[in-house]
């Protein structure tokens, strides 16, 4: 993702109300965003960000943090954000992650349409510890205001 790419992304996501932790230009290497950030856009014709979703990887690999799934509001309601939700989970999936995470303190409902559970959100902290949007989270003191949520992605 070039970096005009990740400025629209940004912009996206904060006009959502999401975190944009690791997705400044001190995130990015030489190829674009560090590799443990997979993120995926969605445009309009006109070339607006209409929708994203995206992960961050654990060292190990074996958990993501399921992050920025935004769908612009007019599209809203009509499965772009359990479309967008679910490419994200199954291409972690296939790359060998084991267990899917996510913050969550609007959206229980839609996350538990996807299978998602209730889930400790020190446990996700710990498995996550390394990730831009949990490192973010302590420096702030916002981690202690978060929902966690997890998906056993050997099941999906």
């Amino acid at each position: 993702m070039d970096t005009g790419a990740v400025d629209d992304l940004r912009t996206f996501l904060v006009g959502a109300d999401l975190t944009v932790a690791g997705l400044d230009r001190a995130g990015l290497d030489p190829a674009g965003l560090e590799p443990t950030v997979r993120l995926w856009v969605d445009r309009a014709d006109d070339g607006r960000v209409v929708g994203s979703t995206g992960y961050e990887t654990s060292a190990d690999g074996v958990h993501v943090l399921v992050r920025s799934v935004a769908v612009a509001p007019h599209l809203r309601g009509l499965g772009h954000g359990t479309r967008l939700a679910r490419f994200a989970v199954d291409h972690a999936a296939t790359t060998g992650a084991r267990r899917a995470w996510l913050f969550s303190r609007r959206s229980g409902p839609f996350w538990q349409s996807l299978g998602f559970a209730a889930a400790d959100r020190d446990d996700l902290a710990a498995a996550l510890a390394d990730t831009h949007q949990v490192r973010s989270f302590r420096r702030t003191g916002q981690l202690a205001h978060e929902v966690a949520w997890s998906l056993d992605l050997t099941a999906v």
